[in-house]
């Protein structure tokens, strides 16, 4: 079994074009990743019949690699070093903590201005708001659809901010990637595989969001779909899952995930305490906690009047809470060696 092929980073490019044409003329489509201190050429498909005799002997070649996971793209084998992704001015990756705000749909064009224009004097680098919002009942307010998107393209140009918002069909990723500057695919969609390859052959940004009952080896191959598109561009998303105690919290976050997702992978991570807890008293000590974990950044619900949201007011911080929120987690930020 070949999955990795890893090459001299001083090889030259006759030696690692007849690799890649090697693997293709097998009947392989190859994804490359040139690290400092190496090349990588990653293996897409069955590679089980594959012997490293094929390749060992090619000029430049050091190794080859088998990987005995449902996911190889994703994977520290496959790069080491931690992938940075840049969303306009935002630099997305391991020394900053981002910190993503807004409310949970959006509602009108007032609510969104003001939410936007605050959260980003506050220090917030990215909205969020759902134009589109699956919903468990279908009775659930369920977003302005495409109104809400021309909202967004309104804010967006107006206050100056980077926006994310989610698409729930694959046909939906050209109309909404129009606007979003990160398609956020859902909980609901983690195992919607027809939209995690669209979204990976669309080449945008995309944060993923772990599914209610799914474990981080699911996630990680869920996230596979969409490198092997081509598409590397991926932030993986800690959101809770579901767990026997529904009195306190409404999910369970899992800060278990963040440092092992940043051991086996090379993708950034973000939590979302607002769904992972429920609660709004809960958001800022789980930002914390979170920051303590490892994340690279947060995605927090804010909304100008939670008890008048459509969706998700209980679990939205008030302004007031907000601004409190980017104030206490500043000191977190600094001792895990990250700015915000």
């Amino acid at each position: 079994m070949v999955d990795i092929i890893i090459m001299n980073r001083d090889t030259s490019e006759e030696n690692i074009n007849a690799v890649i044409q090697k693997v293709k003329t097998l009947g392989y489509d190859v994804i490359v990743a040139k690290g400092t201190e190496k090349i990588i050429i990653g293996i897409i498909g069955d590679t089980r019949e594959l012997s490293e005799e094929i390749f060992i002997s090619m000029p430049g070649v050091v190794e080859t690699i088998g990987i005995l996971k449902g996911y190889k793209l994703v994977s520290r084998e496959f790069k080491s070093e931690d992938t940075s992704i840049s969303v306009d001015n935002v630099k997305i990756d391991s020394n900053h903590i981002v910190v993503i705000a807004g409310p949970c749909s959006v509602e009108s064009r007032e609510q969104m201005f003001k939410t936007a224009s605050f959260i980003k004097d506050c220090g917030a680098r990215i909205l969020r708001g759902g134009a589109y919002k699956p919903r468990t009942s279908p009775y659930s307010f369920s977003g302005l659809r495409e109104e809400g998107l021309e909202i967004l393209k309104y804010i967006k140009k107006s206050v100056g901010i980077p926006v994310i918002t989610e698409v729930l069909a694959p046909e939906d990723i050209e109309m909404v990637g129009e606007v979003a500057d990160i398609l956020q695919i859902g909980a609901r969609n983690m195992y919607n595989y027809p939209l995690l390859e669209a979204a990976g052959k669309s080449g945008r940004p995309v944060m993923l969001k772990r599914g209610f009952q799914a474990t981080i080896s699911e996630l990680l191959s869920c996230a596979e779909y969409i490198l092997k598109e081509g598409n590397s561009n991926v932030i993986l998303c800690e959101r809770g899952i579901r767990t026997f105690d529904t009195q306190f919290t409404r999910n369970c976050l899992d800060l278990n995930a963040v440092p092992v997702l940043k051991k086996e992978t090379h993708l950034p991570v973000f939590v979302d305490p607002s769904h992972g807890t429920g609660k709004r008293d809960l958001v800022i000590p789980m930002s914390k906690a979170a920051i303590a974990a490892g994340t690279d950044g947060l995605i927090i619900e804010v909304h100008p009047e939670p008890e008048k949201a459509l969706s998700d007011g209980f679990q939205s911080l008030t302004f007031d809470l907000f601004k409190e929120l980017m104030k206490e987690i500043r000191p977190f930020a600094t001792l895990a060696g990250k700015s915000i």
